[in-house]
């Protein structure tokens, strides 16, 4: 089943999320436990498995990046592992230098001020990014998709990243 269509939306990355919702709230009026209550056993669990489903299919196009990668799919993009290395030296070397500065915050003598610079860096990073991953999966063709896809996985990166840095923000800080 197609997410998008059992949605009525077209495939784009571009999507209301505002309508999603809406539509995802009509859909599972349509298969709620008590429409089924006098139902067969068997139709009840059809029900089940059609409201986990669409709750699924909700979650997917909801966030960006699971959008984007569910996109990429279905334009028949090959996934590589998460852990498949990066060709682009330039990114691994800031992924370096992301991961020493937060590696530093400790030892700051104003890791309030460090968490804030850091988390507003990879902030800007991850819109440049995601608005160019944007740009390539509006191109829709095969070299936009594939460049999209690495950008994908590099976005992943960053929000990693961001985990990490609200880790460390919670380590540093718990009371």
């Amino acid at each position: 089943m197609n997410y998008f269509h059992l949605f009525g939306l077209t495939a784009n990355f571009t999507i209301d999320i505002g309508r999603l919702s809406e539509l995802y709230q009509a859909l599972q009026k349509t298969v709620h436990p008590d429409r089924f209550a006098h139902a067969s056993s068997q139709d009840q669990m059809i029900a089940v498995q059609k409201s986990a489903m669409i709750n699924d299919a909700y979650q997917t196009l909801k966030k960006p990046l699971k959008r984007a990668e569910y996109l990429l799919k279905l334009r028949g993009s090959q996934m590589l592992s998460e852990q498949a290395s990066f060709s682009d030296n330039q990114f691994l070397m800031r992924q370096m230098e992301l991961r020493e500065m937060l590696t530093e915050v400790k030892f700051s003598d104003d890791a309030n001020s460090e968490i804030d610079k850091i988390n507003q860096t990879l902030d800007e990073e991850f819109l440049i990014l995601f608005n160019s991953m944007q740009s390539k999966l509006d191109q829709d063709t095969n070299k936009a998709n594939e460049l999209a896809y690495e950008e994908l996985r590099k976005l992943k990166f960053y929000q990693k990243l961001h985990i990490e840095l609200e880790r460390l923000e919670e380590q540093l800080f718990a009371d």
